[in-house]
């Protein structure tokens, strides 16, 4: 069993913020792989699934971003899935808007949903990093830059990249993380 996470934070005010990527693109896995529906369970909102012949639990926290790994930790433990089997879906300021790589473990990069979760539950799991760029203005705060909400533009070059997160999530279950971070590098390079 996989237990998927989307990292965001809840209230209609952060719906479309950079730092609810991660949000979206469950979403996304929910409507692809035809999951039930969203409820409440675990501090989070909770979705039930398959992908291949493997049973998947999507997670979306609703502790917001600084306590994520409360909501991980009780669904992790429920289930008894190990760090290897958690998959966390997050955005990344390190990285071109759309870009997306995937690894294992490593470090927080100053982000904390996934110091919360690593604190939680150690940093071995796999993550699936969404890239929504650095702001321009170079005086503006990551926090406020990644709680800002998405121009259109910036939705519309995103809405592919949830597509490819859902494709590569498969490939990540089905055959491991090698394989995810050699189709996603594929899949970006023929969108060039």
């Amino acid at each position: 069993m996989y237990l998927v996470v989307g990292l965001g934070n809840p209230g209609e005010q952060y719906r479309n913020t950079r730092h609810n990527v991660g949000f979206m693109a469950v979403d996304e896995i929910c409507d692809r792989y035809n999951f039930s529906p969203f409820k409440a369970k675990f501090d989070g909102l909770v979705a039930e699934g398959q992908i291949g012949a493997e049973k998947v639990l999507l997670l979306k926290p609703q502790t917001f971003m600084n306590l994520s790994g409360n909501s991980v930790v009780k669904a992790a433990f429920f289930y008894k899935i190990l760090p290897e089997n958690v998959v966390v879906i997050h955005d990344d300021i390190d990285l071109l808007l759309g870009q997306i790589k995937a690894k294992c473990g490593g470090s927080s990069g100053g982000h904390n949903g996934i110091k919360s979760i690593d604190a939680n539950i150690s940093p071995n799991y796999n993550r699936i990093r969404i890239g929504v760029g650095k702001p321009q203005n170079k005086a503006k705060e990551a926090i406020d830059y990644v709680l800002s909400a998405l121009p259109k533009k910036d939705l519309e070059i995103l809405g592919p990249s949830f597509e490819t997160v859902a494709k590569a999530l498969e490939v990540l279950i089905l055959n491991g993380l090698d394989s995810c971070s050699n189709f996603l590098g594929m899949a970006q390079a023929d969108n060039k």
